[in-house]
């Protein structure tokens, strides 16, 4: 990744109460007691049947450079609430935990830890915002613009959104969520430049307009790119002037050139109908391999209804529905206590109880376990249990319906295989970052070991995420402790 922006220091993006909280434990004694966070999210977005999992490589560089600038100190002792000790304390601080997590662009599902650390209470409280914001985030993406990638059905898709976006960093990270969602590019230069992914655009109306006439503007256009001529064809009308000034522009400049690559674009309008005859327009002129994209508004359900239209569209440029998840724009990741460690180094489970049952945390030390049938090579369920357990997965093993406990499923022929892998142990990154690419490519491999079933956009059939027997009787035993 190419860094041409003069880096931030994040320290100071937190929550108040992280820094109370962490004064408090300074006083009380607590400071370096060993505490267990799970990040997780509680609902799919746009009730779905799972999520990607993104943010993780902004997790990485913001753990690394994790300080306490001399400006934060003397901020801090100007809210006369710290006391001195802690503020000593906060001048030489650095990470010195442990960090597992699942690798960007792996699906995930409601109530398992997407990341888990593992640090002294104060460490461990101070990095709850910024790894729930660089998750909740581009993990939001993620899902939607690989929902949106899935609709088009192979088509191109290019995420077009930075200018609705709330905020640059929204518009950057949000490309580069895009991308790992399975977008082929952006038209956000800067993403481009930092994170390669790739940046493409031509012309807004304003060019068409600019000219004395529509057909100018297109002559001058592929004069000037002729191995990339994409003309805009709404500005007026159409199929009466918009596609024909097209054709005679590709006539006269293109074709002496031997050019046949090129696409005309559309950004309003009845795109079902307009694409249908643009297209018998453009083949009849000899055009059949000039591409038409469209953009306006777009996201996964306007897609698939256009397809089912037989609209002839090869690629969509998809902006705020997507950049902003407009249908659905908050993750609801949380970070939850879920045990501590005692003096002598046992492990002591903690939970959160709500009369919201959703909102129960599964307590514990855990580990993450993903069954995938070895005849088939599909997710069957994903498997949470203590983190000394081991998984045989040369045995069957019954797992409980999760809507319903009393229901069994019997898991053979498997093969188990941890989802979560160290990033950070005490404090030194272990984890090699793979490349966007790589990343996008896995994401696409990961998706498809999914059934079909929990694909679906409306009413997805609900994945399996079983605790095991031993980590239930831990949550039951807590919750019978705690009425």
């Amino acid at each position: 990744m190419m860094e041409t922006r003069e880096k931030l220091n994040l320290t100071m993006l937190c929550d108040f109460y992280e820094l109370t909280m962490g004064n408090g434990y300074f006083q009380t004694g607590y400071k370096d007691r060993i505490c267990y966070f799970d990040v997780f999210f509680r609902k799919c977005p746009d009730n779905g049947g799972f999520a990607i999992a993104a943010g993780l490589e902004q997790i990485i560089d913001y753990i690394r450079n994790l300080r306490f600038d001399p400006a934060d100190i003397e901020y801090l002792r100007s809210r006369d609430m710290f006391c001195p000790e802690f503020l000593d304390y906060l001048k030489e601080f650095r990470f010195t935990g442990d960090i597992w997590a699942v690798p960007e662009g792996t699906p995930i599902f409601p109530h398992e830890p997407i990341i888990t650390v593992r640090a002294p209470a104060i460490e461990a409280q101070l990095i709850e915002t910024f790894l729930l914001l660089a998750i909740n985030h581009q993990s939001l993406i993620a899902t939607k613009a690989n929902r949106v990638v899935r609709a088009a059905e192979g088509r191109t898709v290019l995420e077009f959104g930075s200018r609705r976006a709330q905020g640059s960093d929204a518009a950057i990270l949000g490309a580069r969520a895009a991308y790992i969602g399975g977008c082929n590019g952006t038209a956000c230069t800067i993403s481009d430049q930092l994170y390669g992914v790739k940046a493409g655009g031509t012309m807004a109306h304003a060019w068409v307009q600019m000219f004395d006439s529509e057909y100018e503007a297109f002559k001058a256009y592929c004069e000037m790119y002729p191995n990339n001529a994409v003309l805009l064809v709404d500005t007026y009308n159409t199929l009466h002037s918009g596609v024909p000034n097209a054709i005679k522009a590709f006539n006269e400049v293109l074709k002496p050139m031997g050019i046949t690559k090129c696409g005309i674009r559309m950004d309003s309008g009845d795109m079902a109908y307009l694409t249908q005859k643009a297209r018998k327009m453009l083949d009849d002129a000899g055009w059949t391999e000039c591409q038409i994209s469209v953009s306006n508004s777009l996201d996964e359900y306007i897609i698939q209804d256009l397809l089912r239209q037989g609209a002839q569209i090869d690629m969509f440029g998809v902006g705020e529905r997507l950049i902003t998840a407009r249908s659905e724009p908050v993750f609801g990741g949380v970070y939850k206590l879920a045990a501590v460690e005692n003096e002598d180094g046992t492990i002591q489970p903690k939970i959160k109880i709500s009369e919201n049952v959703g909102k129960i945390t599964n307590p514990h030390y855990k580990k993450l376990y993903r069954f995938f049938g070895n005849d088939t090579g599909k997710a069957i369920a994903d498997y949470l249990c203590v983190y000394d357990e081991v998984i045989d997965d040369s045995k069957d093993m019954k797992i409980f319906d999760p809507e319903a406990t009393w229901k069994t499923k019997t898991v053979y022929n498997f093969t188990a295989k941890e989802l979560q892998v160290p990033i950070f142990l005490k404090g030194e990154l272990v984890y090699k970052s793979p490349s966007l690419q790589e990343i996008r490519e896995y994401c696409r491999q990961q998706v498809d070991t999914l059934w079909d079933e929990v694909k679906r956009f409306d009413n997805p059939h609900t994945y399996y995420v079983d605790l095991s027997q031993k980590l239930w009787n831990v949550k039951y035993g807590m919750l019978k402790q705690k009425r």
